[in-house]
């Protein structure tokens, strides 16, 4: 069994990787900002990205990083190079300087559009440091994730459930499990899988999902028959503009992440899927929405 210094775990990925890897016997060690309860296995180490002396204690004793922790809204660029870029160059360094060689990245399909968005450059930037570190690293591309526990999709389950969806201009997309991504992750941190492999993930639906068939899809989770309705690229852009003006640097919709948004193709390559006897997706997703829409009505998350 291994020790893991884990980035992002008191995330929703994070979450559900230390729920497995903790299953499976190894042990973990994750950064906090604040105070977590304790678990047999887990050790809380108080710090940030960018405390050098708490990456440092995190990184101690383990046999390899699981970086995580990143940021997918900011009010500018320096929102991304700090919470992307900059926070990957320090684990990257904390984990030399620890003795480890092996660094799994948890990065995203946004990398491969280095110039659609600051998200999106950020993305390939710590992907460029993770590649040049020298270390035995993996990369894992998750496309759109879901799952108890997730809240960036509930807006969708919420606006399904009144029976009315809005989704980007037309497209396709590609979604994993929370369950199933962690699966991987904490496969990789064990030790499996190729060195300096880039590995795109999704849940095994052919040329991933239309727009407008996942909105069916969560229509069917939340028990109605939906609407749905494509949103022009220049809605969007205003959309995000008025955000901007009503909540500032709390907009959630900003630009950047409007031109993220209408992007046409957020489909895994099959070419960089793991290979078989790696990993494969085991939750149907169908199954998995319907499973998420009950828990969000168990916490009263959704009508």
């Amino acid at each position: 069994m291994s020790v893991i210094a884990l980035t992002g775990g008191t995330g929703f990925v994070g979450g559900a990787s230390i729920e497995q890897a903790l299953a499976q016997g190894h042990q973990v060690r994750a950064l906090t900002r604040r105070p977590q309860p304790e678990r047999d296995g887990l050790t809380w180490v108080a710090g940030a990205l960018d405390d050098a002396d708490s990456l440092a204690e995190l990184c101690n004793g383990a046999d390899c990083v699981l970086h995580i922790a990143g940021v997918v809204n900011a009010p500018d660029r320096a929102g991304f190079i700090a919470g992307n870029i900059t926070g990957t160059e320090a684990m990257l360094a904390a984990a030399k300087a620890a003795g480890i060689t092996r660094f799994i990245h948890v990065s995203s399909l946004a990398a491969r559009e280095r110039d659609l968005s600051n998200y999106c450059w950020s993305k390939a930037e710590a992907e460029a440091r993770v590649v040049s570190s020298g270390l035995d690293w993996i990369m894992v591309r998750p496309p759109a994730v879901y799952g108890p526990g997730d809240t960036e999709m509930l807006d969708l389950f919420r606006m399904a459930a009144r029976g009315v969806v809005m989704l980007p201009p037309g497209g396709r997309m590609s979604v994993v499990h929370v369950a199933d991504l962690a699966a991987l992750l904490v496969r990789l941190a064990g030790g499996a899988g190729d060195a300096s492999a880039i590995y795109e993930v999704d849940d095994g639906a052919p040329r991933g999902w239309s727009h407008r068939d996942f909105a069916d899809a969560l229509g069917d989770a939340v028990g109605r028959k939906v609407r749905a309705f494509s949103t022009p690229k220049l809605a969007l852009h205003v959309a995000a503009q008025g955000d901007r003006l009503l909540r500032g640097k709390g907009a959630k919709l900003t630009p950047d992440r409007a031109r993220y948004i209408a992007h046409s193709d957020w489909t895994s390559d099959p070419e960089k899927r793991p290979p078989s006897q790696l990993w494969q997706a085991e939750i149907a997703t169908r199954q998995g929405l319907a499973e998420t829409a009950r828990w969000y009505r168990s916490k009263g998350w959704l009508k």
